[in-house]
């Protein structure tokens, strides 16, 4: 029996693409590959009964097409706060071996599973101004969408009915979204950036 997890998390994306990302519309990304970032800060969570609460995760990817053709490769981060069990649970649930979404698809693309960082994340939710450094490596920071005429704030938002990763959620521009490790290193600065609020479960 799979062991059952869930948890309720704010939610901050950055990526290549441009404003909006064209994965969100089952388009090719912008550039012809994909690079970006997946935060999360588990307000509530639990994994066979384990509680996650407060813990952060936090993933950075990227593929040379399209997410879905496959050939990915993933660094995973883990808060540094989390207890052996808590760790195990997070990387369990992130490599998509328990199972539910968004992980077990994320999956099903990724070749390269790069070896874990155990991290301090320090997080500031702020809607389209949220910010968030995981250890010394990764970095999101978000700004409104600015009118390229009047430089006024733009407010957008995407409602993917069949996201997988999120489905309703604010677009931002992401003023950096970068991570520089050994593994994997891109900068991003001024390209689509997200902030939602979602649930998971298996």
């Amino acid at each position: 029996m799979m062991k059952k997890w869930f948890f309720d998390a704010d939610y901050l994306q950055s990526c290549n693409c441009d404003y909006g990302c064209p994965c969100e519309f089952s388009a090719p990304p912008t550039a012809g590959f994909c690079e970006g970032l997946c935060v999360w800060r588990i307000e509530k969570g639990e994994h066979d009964g384990l509680s996650l609460n407060g813990l952060g995760l936090a993933l950075a990817v990227k593929w040379p097409g399209a997410i879905h053709e496959g050939n990915g490769s993933a660094l995973a981060f883990v808060d540094e706060k989390a207890s052996p069990d808590q760790r195990a649970a997070l990387l369990e649930i992130a490599s998509g071996k328990a199972g539910g979404l968004p992980y077990e698809i994320l999956a099903t693309t990724l070749t390269t599973l790069h070896q874990p960082r155990f991290v301090p994340f320090d997080f500031h939710f702020d809607g389209l101004n949220s910010s968030v450094k995981v250890g010394k490596e990764l970095r999101i920071a978000l700004e409104p969408i600015r009118n390229p005429v009047t430089k006024e704030p733009e407010q957008v938002a995407v409602n993917h009915g069949t996201g997988f990763i999120f489905q309703k959620a604010e677009c931002a521009s992401a003023r950096e979204g970068a991570v520089d490790a050994r593994e994997m290193k891109f900068s991003y600065p001024d390209k689509a950036g997200f902030v939602a609020r979602i649930h998971y479960h298996n």
